[in-house]
Protein backbone atom coordinates (compact mmCIF):
# COMPACT_ATOMS: atom_id res chain seq x y z
CA UNK A 1 0.00 0.00 0.00
CA UNK A 2 1.64 3.21 -1.19
CA UNK A 3 0.64 6.56 0.29
CA UNK A 4 1.96 9.87 -1.01
CA UNK A 5 2.41 12.51 1.71
CA UNK A 6 2.15 16.08 0.42
CA UNK A 7 3.25 19.17 2.31
CA UNK A 8 1.75 22.44 1.19
CA UNK A 9 4.52 24.41 2.85
CA UNK A 10 7.74 25.48 1.20
CA UNK A 11 9.39 26.35 4.54
CA UNK A 12 12.42 24.23 5.35
CA UNK A 13 11.34 23.76 8.98
CA UNK A 14 7.56 23.79 8.67
CA UNK A 15 5.22 22.13 11.14
CA UNK A 16 3.48 20.50 8.17
CA UNK A 17 6.69 18.87 6.96
CA UNK A 18 7.52 17.72 10.50
CA UNK A 19 4.08 16.16 10.84
CA UNK A 20 4.50 14.28 7.57
CA UNK A 21 8.00 13.17 8.52
CA UNK A 22 6.50 11.70 11.69
CA UNK A 23 3.78 10.00 9.63
CA UNK A 24 6.39 8.22 7.49
CA UNK A 25 7.76 6.67 10.68
CA UNK A 26 4.39 5.78 12.20
CA UNK A 27 2.87 4.00 9.20
CA UNK A 28 1.32 0.63 10.02
CA UNK A 29 2.67 -2.62 8.62
CA UNK A 30 1.94 -2.97 4.93
CA UNK A 31 1.80 0.79 4.31
CA UNK A 32 4.65 2.77 2.83
CA UNK A 33 4.35 6.53 3.18
CA UNK A 34 6.58 8.55 0.87
CA UNK A 35 7.01 12.31 0.98
CA UNK A 36 6.27 14.06 -2.31
CA UNK A 37 8.89 16.37 -3.78
CA UNK A 38 8.41 20.05 -3.08
CA UNK A 39 5.31 21.44 -4.73
CA UNK A 40 7.35 24.56 -5.46
CA UNK A 41 8.88 22.72 -8.42
CA UNK A 42 5.59 22.72 -10.31
CA UNK A 43 5.01 25.53 -12.80
CA UNK A 44 1.91 27.68 -12.45
CA UNK A 45 -1.18 25.90 -13.69
CA UNK A 46 -2.17 26.88 -17.19
CA UNK A 47 -5.11 25.06 -18.80
CA UNK A 48 -3.59 25.73 -22.23
CA UNK A 49 -0.71 23.41 -21.26
CA UNK A 50 -2.88 20.65 -19.80
CA UNK A 51 -2.76 18.44 -22.91
CA UNK A 52 1.05 18.71 -23.23
CA UNK A 53 2.16 19.48 -19.67
CA UNK A 54 5.73 20.23 -18.57
CA UNK A 55 7.85 17.29 -17.39
CA UNK A 56 7.48 18.30 -13.73
CA UNK A 57 3.71 18.01 -14.09
CA UNK A 58 3.97 14.65 -15.86
CA UNK A 59 6.08 13.35 -12.96
CA UNK A 60 3.69 14.83 -10.38
CA UNK A 61 0.67 13.23 -12.03
CA UNK A 62 2.48 9.88 -12.26
CA UNK A 63 3.37 9.94 -8.54
CA UNK A 64 -0.24 10.68 -7.62
CA UNK A 65 -1.59 8.03 -10.01
CA UNK A 66 0.84 5.41 -8.63
CA UNK A 67 -0.27 6.04 -5.05
CA UNK A 68 -3.11 4.20 -3.36
CA UNK A 69 -3.96 7.24 -1.27
CA UNK A 70 -2.81 10.71 -0.33
CA UNK A 71 -2.07 12.57 2.88
CA UNK A 72 -2.12 16.33 2.51
CA UNK A 73 -0.88 18.70 5.19
CA UNK A 74 -0.98 22.35 4.22
CA UNK A 75 -0.73 25.63 6.10
CA UNK A 76 -3.25 28.43 6.08
CA UNK A 77 -2.24 31.76 4.57
CA UNK A 78 -4.65 34.71 4.87
CA UNK A 79 -7.54 32.31 5.60
CA UNK A 80 -6.82 30.31 2.44
CA UNK A 81 -5.09 27.26 1.03
CA UNK A 82 -1.38 27.68 0.40
CA UNK A 83 -0.87 28.66 -3.23
CA UNK A 84 1.45 25.74 -4.01
CA UNK A 85 -1.14 23.28 -2.70
CA UNK A 86 -3.91 24.73 -4.85
CA UNK A 87 -1.59 24.86 -7.87
CA UNK A 88 -0.65 21.20 -7.45
CA UNK A 89 -4.31 20.22 -7.18
CA UNK A 90 -5.21 22.31 -10.23
CA UNK A 91 -2.76 20.20 -12.28
CA UNK A 92 -4.75 17.11 -11.19
CA UNK A 93 -8.24 18.33 -12.10
CA UNK A 94 -8.32 16.56 -15.46
CA UNK A 95 -6.66 13.38 -14.15
CA UNK A 96 -9.05 10.45 -14.01
CA UNK A 97 -6.63 8.58 -11.72
CA UNK A 98 -7.36 11.13 -9.00
CA UNK A 99 -11.12 10.62 -8.93
CA UNK A 100 -12.15 8.39 -6.03
CA UNK A 101 -8.65 8.29 -4.56
CA UNK A 102 -8.71 8.21 -0.73
CA UNK A 103 -7.29 11.45 0.66
CA UNK A 104 -6.75 12.38 4.30
CA UNK A 105 -6.18 16.00 5.28
CA UNK A 106 -3.90 16.58 8.25
CA UNK A 107 -3.70 19.97 9.87
CA UNK A 108 -0.70 20.74 12.05
CA UNK A 109 -2.39 23.82 13.51
CA UNK A 110 -6.04 23.38 14.58
CA UNK A 111 -6.50 27.16 14.38
CA UNK A 112 -6.17 26.90 10.59
CA UNK A 113 -9.85 26.20 10.09
CA UNK A 114 -10.47 28.32 6.98
CA UNK A 115 -7.83 26.65 4.80
CA UNK A 116 -8.75 23.22 6.13
CA UNK A 117 -12.40 23.70 5.15
CA UNK A 118 -11.44 25.18 1.79
CA UNK A 119 -9.02 22.36 1.02
CA UNK A 120 -11.67 19.79 1.84
CA UNK A 121 -14.15 21.58 -0.44
CA UNK A 122 -11.65 21.56 -3.31
CA UNK A 123 -10.92 17.85 -2.80
CA UNK A 124 -14.62 16.91 -2.71
CA UNK A 125 -15.21 18.99 -5.85
CA UNK A 126 -12.39 17.06 -7.52
CA UNK A 127 -14.10 13.75 -6.56
CA UNK A 128 -11.53 12.65 -4.00
CA UNK A 129 -12.72 10.19 -1.40
CA UNK A 130 -12.21 12.32 1.68
CA UNK A 131 -11.16 10.23 4.70
CA UNK A 132 -12.11 11.69 8.06
CA UNK A 133 -9.23 11.69 10.51
CA UNK A 134 -8.82 12.99 14.07
CA UNK A 135 -7.59 16.50 14.73
CA UNK A 136 -3.89 16.74 15.48
CA UNK A 137 -2.28 19.69 17.25
CA UNK A 138 1.40 19.43 16.36
CA UNK A 139 2.32 22.98 15.37
CA UNK A 140 5.84 23.83 16.50
CA UNK A 141 6.91 20.23 17.11
CA UNK A 142 9.74 18.42 15.34
CA UNK A 143 9.12 14.94 13.90
CA UNK A 144 11.12 13.22 16.67
CA UNK A 145 9.00 14.90 19.35
CA UNK A 146 5.76 13.94 17.58
CA UNK A 147 6.79 10.29 17.30
CA UNK A 148 7.96 10.18 20.94
CA UNK A 149 4.84 11.80 22.41
CA UNK A 150 1.91 9.38 22.46
CA UNK A 151 -0.59 12.24 22.74
CA UNK A 152 0.64 13.41 19.33
CA UNK A 153 1.48 10.03 17.78
CA UNK A 154 -1.77 8.25 18.71
CA UNK A 155 -4.07 10.44 16.57
CA UNK A 156 -1.60 10.13 13.68
CA UNK A 157 -1.69 6.34 13.97
CA UNK A 158 -5.49 6.51 14.03
CA UNK A 159 -5.47 8.73 10.92
CA UNK A 160 -3.21 6.26 9.11
CA UNK A 161 -5.48 3.35 10.06
CA UNK A 162 -8.51 5.26 8.71
CA UNK A 163 -6.70 5.91 5.44
CA UNK A 164 -5.58 2.28 5.31
CA UNK A 165 -9.19 1.09 5.72
CA UNK A 166 -10.40 3.44 2.96
CA UNK A 167 -7.71 2.15 0.61
CA UNK A 168 -8.58 -1.47 1.41
CA UNK A 169 -12.28 -0.83 0.72
CA UNK A 170 -11.46 0.91 -2.56
CA UNK A 171 -9.32 -2.05 -3.63
CA UNK A 172 -12.28 -4.36 -3.05
CA UNK A 173 -14.65 -2.15 -5.04
CA UNK A 174 -15.21 -3.45 -8.58
CA UNK A 175 -14.34 -0.99 -11.34
CA UNK A 176 -12.40 1.35 -9.09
Amino acid sequence: MNVLAISGSLRARSSNAALLDAVTRLAPAGMKVTRAASLGQLPHFNPDRDDAPPLEVVAWRARVAASDGLLICSPEYAHGIAGVTKNALDWLVSETAFAGKPVAVLNADPRSTHADASLREVLVTMSAQLVEVPAIAAAGFEADAIVADDALAAPLREALRALQRAIEVRRLTPGR
